[in-house]
Formats: structure tokens, C-alpha cells, sequence
């Protein structure tokens, strides 16, 4: 699988470094993730396809995955551009957005990738598989040297990223190409340790309760003590996440802002 990597030039408190596309050449190129439309992104782009990508293949519709796709239709008006959509958080651009579903295959000049939906950091969120390399474009799946947030008050579904998780390791992937941080390059490795970081955090969510802490921001205080101020809005949302995953599994119940144990 021949791919371009591709900075999108936005670093901040929430991107970190930053965002990676990744466009993959060939008569008719294609485009993963649309940035956020910064000058230098598009630039890039245009580098390496210089009449612009035919085809923008979006993994899900955080800002900084999706909102540079006005940027590049204004410069390549002939793009087509495809997600799982989500309508209540699709961007309204000059070109219908063309829905994916599990399943779709999309050319590419590497042959075919087949869309994979993976939610659980967004419902939307789509991985893009190539099986002859067994490469997946993975969007916000998996970061190398750090987690992945699970955003429960918006979108966000723990059980679900675990089942997503499964499936992509189901696949045995030989290379992974996230949308932030490094190149994959043993995804069984990270993804069972990502298994395992959030059956820890599962079962320091459990102890908290059984100690007594029955509000998210009790647990969150037990769980994440001494985390920088910054970060508790994060460990908030986490926390809640595992909470509805213990919900869901029978572990836990809530009557309003109170958790409890069930028996």
C-alpha cells in the first residue's frame, strides 16, 4: 500500500501534534481525512496530486477530521466526498456528502479499500481496510504512545470502541496509518494493550464504587488524583464511559447522578 503522508498543520491542546492525512495516488487520488483547511495542508495536497483528489474518504466528523472539506471543494471542485454520515454533526459543504456504510468497497489506485465501521470514539467513525496488504486507515482507532478518548456525553460509547477494537484485531492487521502520532507497525501489540489499559481502568472504576464513591466527579477524584486541572474535564468523560459500560454489562446502575454496585 503506497500512501502519502500528509500534515493537516493544526498542533493544539487537543490535536497534539496534530493531524495526519494520508493521500494515496494513482489516476484518480484519494484522500483520507480532509484536514482543517489550513493553507499548508492544502499545499501538500497539491504536491502530491496536483489536479487535487478525486475522491475524499472521511473517517468520522470531529472538527479536525472533517472541517477542511469546504477548503479543499473550493480548490478542487470536482471532489467527491464520502462518510458514514452523521447528519447532526456533518459539516454543510458545496457538494452532497455520498454516505459509506459497512461494508462499501471504494477504488483507489491500490486497489480497494472496504469501509469498516468502527464507532465508539464517534458513532460515525469509519476505518478504511485494504486487504491485500492488510493496512488500515484508522482514523482516531488507535494512537501509538497514548489512549484514545471516549467522548460519553457526546457520541462516545465504550462498549462499542471495544467491539471496534476486536474486529480490527480479528483482521490481523500488518500496519495501521492513524490520524495522529506515528505509523503502526505491530497493531495486535497496541491494540491488546489497549484491551488491557481499559480492563485496568474498568476495574478502578469498580473499586472506587465499592469504596463508596457514587458520582462521576468522586470517582473521577479517586481514579485520576493528581491529574493537571486540564485534564479532569477528559478523565470526567472517561470515567462515564466505563460507567455506562458497567451498565451495560450488569455491573452497575444509577439513579440520577448516584451510581451504585448491583448486587
Amino acid at each position: 500500500m503506497r500512501s502519502i503522508p500528509i500534515h493537516a498543520a493544526n498542533p493544539g491542546p487537543f490535536t497534539g501534534a496534530g493531524n495526519w492525512t494520508y493521500l494515496i495516488p494513482g489516476d484518480s487520488p484519494v484522500l483520507i481525512d480532509a484536514g482543517v483547511g489550513h493553507a499548508a495542508h492544502l499545499d501538500g495536497v497539491a504536491a502530491a496530486a496536483p489536479g487535487g483528489p478525486a475522491h475524499v474518504l472521511v473517517t468520522h466528523a470531529h472538527p479536525d477530521h472533517v472541517s477542511g472539506s469546504s477548503a479543499i471543494h473550493a480548490r478542487w471542485s470536482s471532489t467527491t466526498f464520502s462518510k458514514r454520515l452523521w447528519p447532526e454533526h456533518d459539516p454543510v459543504i458545496d457538494a452532497p456528502w455520498q454516505p459509506l456504510h459497512d461494508g462499501d468497497m471504494v477504488a483507489t489506485g491500490e486497489g480497494m479499500v472496504r469501509a469498516l465501521h468502527t464507532p465508539g470514539h464517534a458513532p460515525d467513525h469509519l476505518a478504511f481496510w485494504h486487504e491485500e496488504s492488510r493496512t488500515a486507515f484508522t482514523g482516531d482507532l488507535l494512537i501509538l504512545g497514548a489512549t484514545v478518548f471516549i467522548p460519553a456525553s457526546s457520541g462516545g460509547d465504550l462498549v462499542q470502541y471495544l467491539q471496534s477494537l476486536r474486529r480490527l484485531l480479528a483482521l490481523g492487521p500488518r500496519r495501521l496509518w492513524p490520524a495522529h502520532g506515528a505509523v503502526i507497525d505491530d497493531p495486535e501489540a497496541l491494540i491488546h494493550q489497549y484491551l488491557d489499559h481499559r480492563h485496568r481502568r474498568e476495574v478502578q472504576v469498580l473499586t472506587a464504587l465499592e469504596s463508596g464513591h457514587d458520582t462521576v466527579d468522586a470517582i473521577t477524584t479517586r481514579v485520576y488524583a493528581g491529574v493537571a486541572q486540564a485534564v479532569v474535564p477528559l478523565a470526567r468523560e472517561s470515567v462515564l464511559a466505563h460507567l455506562r459500560k458497567l451498565e451495560h454489562d450488569g455491573l452497575a446502575r444509577h439513579d440520577g447522578h448516584q451510581w451504585t454496585i448491583v448486587a
